[in-house]
């Protein structure tokens, strides 16, 4: 049953073409943009709640910074390359193992500083300097842009261009490896090449297993040759990392006024570390969008070396792992819409499987560094249900189609009777008379057709249309036409009917009161359960036939009627099943028992209008339902008054009678916003809907 039903649903083959397409669009990473946003909140809480040992700093690590406050004690810009030279010096002296610049040194000095900064650099041994990686419009390595050749003889250099996986936005969450580049002399990444000296090791790169090795550390690289940076947890307060983790470089500039215990405690800051030196000033502008906000370059390459030194803990999943997800979420989606025919509940049950989904990636990625994919999951699941919603509407709008075409031309005895006794009224033309306008409408028609097949589906209909058409006969009412599961009925034409507004609402009430009796035995018999929303309007149309020479058909019309279809739609709003106008309740008052429901201007109105529930014929409320509505007013009056910390209260107490109540719950629901956002001073009570329903 569940695969011939699978066979017929075009939808569902669009949905497992959807996520087949997506399996290719993963591995290759076209929607990068996406992806890294979803890397964005679960690295923050990565940062929060992931194994402090992999989300901490290296105590090895330490920048040296030049900031604003450096700037304004230096009183010059740029820094002078002879000051980053005893900088250097000066660090190497304090004993720190590795000094990483990086500042930008490829052209020469306009004060010849190239030569005396070489021989600082040469004296002070391990010095990492900064190289660029050059490439074309095509993205195609040309070559090295080094430091000047002084600087270049006596360091090493590594490259610090950190390429964004997107093409659209740049967000710096990778550092990638260049076969072609890792060819040339110090060909290596900044933040490689400062850890392998460090370490006094020379870096290597195993190509079949795709495993860069440096001394102990083996960091499995992904299929575009790139390891994420895992960027570490920052102290409270702080939104830098050189902030908690920064010197200034200004207490490395000159040492030679210091005594030993201010040398000693310089020392302890970088000695046997990895110092850093590069600007964190906000005029040069070396800062990149990253998973977790702008971040510093000498910050990136930091926290790049820390990544290495826990052994990149972050790993994308296999392609095996990332197939196995993308499937399991696209056979539940079809699972729940498949077996699941009420679309709310399939909806919540949608929205559901994706908040799993999402937490199951996130937990994973905090807890074990384990990186799915997320967007293209979440882009193919959005865009398959969008393509089952569509399904959905085009097979309900067919199959109201369907039923217009076949009972569309319904009338009552009663008017059969006198078009026959005078066959005039066949010509086209109209007059305008007060009469009592209906309309209904089966709630939730879509999920109901779906349960049944199309003969169960018309069997349902006919006796549900029979036994409706039959009250309204009852009454002597005109079934008017049938639009899908919708029923417009009118009363006061074509026979003068000075009760019409009292017979509208006696239908009303007495389907009402059938469908009761209906849905118990629908219950038994296993079929869906119906549920029938009534508006109700008293007022001048017009009616007559009208149509062509061809097909004509017995109708009314104007904004009487109009009101009516709104007053059956705004049901939804208050979870109420017959509404009617202030116009049919003053001429039927004495003869039925509502409650009031609101005071509301429907779309396309701009005069407010009292609305009220019909609840019986008068004076025939009782038991739990009397004392659901005496309660109900009690509460209303508190609204009405604008106390609605009470009202909402009240409310409660009505919904402790009667749970399910839509009414009260509609007005618990709109006290609790206007506690939050009260009304205005002038607030007329008057509740404005922005939909039919």
């Amino acid at each position: 049953m569940a695969k011939q039903a699978f066979s017929k649903r075009w939808d569902l083959w669009i949905t497992v073409v959807l996520f087949l397409f997506a399996i290719p669009m993963e591995q290759k990473e076209h929607f990068a943009l996406l992806e890294d946003q979803t890397l964005s909140f679960r690295q923050i809480f990565r940062m929060e709640y992931g194994p402090p040992a992999q989300t901490s700093l290296s105590d090895s690590l330490v920048i040296v910074n030049t900031d604003e406050e450096f700037f304004k004690e230096y009183q010059s810009f740029p820094l002078r390359r002879t000051d980053i030279g005893k900088i250097t010096a000066n660090l190497k002296k304090l004993g720190a193992k590795v000094v990483a610049v990086d500042l930008l040194m490829d052209f020469p000095s306009s004060y010849g500083e190239d030569k005396p900064t070489a021989e600082m650099f040469k004296n002070a041994g391990d010095v990492l300097v900064v190289s660029q990686g050059q490439f074309d419009k095509s993205n195609t390595f040309t070559g090295l842009n080094y430091p000047t050749p002084e600087l270049r003889e006596v360091t090493t250099s590594g490259y610090t261009n950190i390429s964004s996986s997107s093409s659209l936005v740049t967000m710096l969450s990778r550092l990638r490896l260049y076969e072609e580049i890792v060819k040339e002399k110090d060909g290596w990444p900044f933040a490689v090449q400062a850890l392998a000296m460090y370490k006094g090791v020379t870096p290597s790169w195993d190509k079949e297993q795709n495993v860069l090795t440096i001394g102990d550390l083996n960091i499995q690289l992904d299929q575009f040759n790139s390891f994420y940076i895992d960027f570490p947890n920052l102290p409270p307060g702080t939104r830098f990392l050189s902030e908690s983790k920064g010197l200034t470089a200004l207490e490395f500039l000159d040492l030679e006024d210091l005594d030993e215990d201010e040398l000693y405690e310089l020392s302890f800051w970088v000695k046997d570390k990895i110092v850093l030196l590069g600007d964190t000033s906000e005029v040069s502008h070396d800062w990149f969008d990253t998973p977790v906000g702008m971040v510093y370059g000498v910050e990136i390459i930091t926290d790049t070396i820390n990544t290495l030194m826990h052994g990149a803990p972050l790993q994308p999943a296999s392609s095996a792992v990332e197939i196995a997800v993308l499937m399991l979420f696209m056979l539940v989606l079809i699972l729940i819409n498949l077996v699941l025919q009420n679309p709310l509940v399939r909806a919540i049950l949608v929205l559901v499987l994706v908040i799993a989904f999402t937490a199951l990636a996130t937990w994973v990625y905090v807890t074990n560094g384990l990186i799915l994919s997320m967007s293209y999951v979440l882009v193919a699941g959005f865009l398959s249900y969008l393509v089952i919603n569509l399904k959905e509407y085009m097979a309900e709008r067919n199959q109201k189609a369907l039923i217009k075409d076949t009972f569309g031309h319904y009338l009552s005895p009663k008017v059969v009777e006198i078009l026959v006794k005078d066959p005039s009224k066949l010509q086209l033309g109209g007059e305008q008379r007060e009469m009592t306008a209906y309309f209904s409408d089966v709630a939730g028609f879509s999920s109901i057709s779906e349960k049944l097949t199309p003969k169960e589906l018309v069997h349902l209909l006919n006796e549900y249309l029979t036994e409706m058409c039959a009250v309204i006969a009852d009454q002597d009412g005109t079934v008017d036409k049938f639009e899908g599961d919708a029923i417009i009925a009118f009363w006061g034409a074509p026979l003068d009917q000075p009760d019409h507004a009292v017979r509208a609402c006696h239908a009303s009430v007495d389907m009402q009161k059938y469908m009761v009796k209906m849905r118990k035995q629908l219950e038994e018999d296993g079929r869906p359960l119906l549920n029938v929303r009534m508006g109700v309007n008293s007022g001048p149309m017009v009616v007559g036939n009208m149509g062509s020479a061809q097909r004509m058909d017995y109708t009314i019309m104007g904004d009487a009627v109009n009101l009516a279809a709104r007053l059956e739609g705004a049901n939804k709003f208050y979870g109420s099943y017959t509404m009617i106008s202030e116009f049919t309740y003053e001429q039927a008052k004495d003869e039925i028992d509502v409650r009031e429901l609101d005071t509301l201007r429907v779309v396309g109105k701009k005069e407010p209008i009292t609305v009220y529930e019909l609840v019986n014929r008068k004076n025939q409320t009782e038991g739990q339902e009397a004392d659901l509505i005496a309660a109900y007013y009690k509460a209303l009056d508190l609204y009405k008054g604008r106390d609605f910390k009470a009202a909402m209260e009240a409310f409660h107490k009505a919904l402790a009678i009667v749970e399910n109540d839509g009414p009260s719950r509609t007005y618990a629901d709109r006290c609790q916003m206007y506690l939050e956002n009260p009304p205005p001073a002038d607030w007329d009570g008057v509740f404005n809907l922005t939909s039919k329903g």
